[in-house]
């Protein structure tokens, strides 16, 4: 399968999980069928969790900017940048490594205020986020948007978990995680 510039491959040994993780930046994506975490941090940027409640297929991808309107016609190349182009990527990924869309659940996170005098993108991406979810009939089970702090987001495609990290300092130290770890899941 043809997984394209906006693949995530970045992986590491998460010791906090004891698993393999994979980080995503922005304007990408990862999808996976095993047992591997899936990571990234977010201000206003949008992640969706999506994910076959009965196969253990899921992923998650982290969009810039809903493009739905005018930045549509500005990605040009289907960036994952872009909402509209990231949601494709990951609804179409997910489906082609066996996930039914009968058995789609949907988390999203993110869409922070995080810097003063700023539109308010995030608001735009979150709401493009839950449009696109309701307009492909796929179930949203959890919502944490808005805010103004950044969030550390670890999902597990395989049970469907998400752990939510707010972090008030713009950096994770460990034993910030280890609590973020203990807080559980949304």
């Amino acid at each position: 399968m043809h997984k394209g510039r906006y693949f995530s491959t970045n992986s590491y040994f998460d010791r906090i999980f004891a698993a393999k993780a994979v980080k995503i930046l922005p304007g990408q994506y990862h999808v996976n069928n095993d047992n591997t975490i899936i990571t990234t941090v977010l201000g206003s940027c949008v992640s969706v969790c999506l994910y076959d409640t009965v196969n253990g297929i899921g992923g998650m991808n982290h969009y810039m900017l809903p493009g739905d309107g005018i930045e549509s016609g500005k990605s040009g190349n289907g960036s994952a940048r872009y909402g509209i182009h990231a949601m494709k990527l990951l609804l179409e990924h997910v489906i082609q490594l066996g996930g039914e869309r009968t058995h789609l659940e949907a988390k999203v996170f993110g869409a922070g205020s995080v810097m003063d005098g700023l539109s308010d993108v995030g608001r735009q991406n979150a709401d493009f986020a839950l449009r696109y979810l309701k307009e492909q009939k796929i179930r949203v089970m959890a919502v944490d948007v808005g805010d103004y702090l950044p969030r550390k987001v670890c999902f597990s495609p395989a049970t469907g978990q998400v752990f939510v990290k707010r972090i008030q300092n713009q950096v994770l130290a460990p034993e910030l995680f280890q609590q973020f770890v203990k807080q559980g899941q949304r």
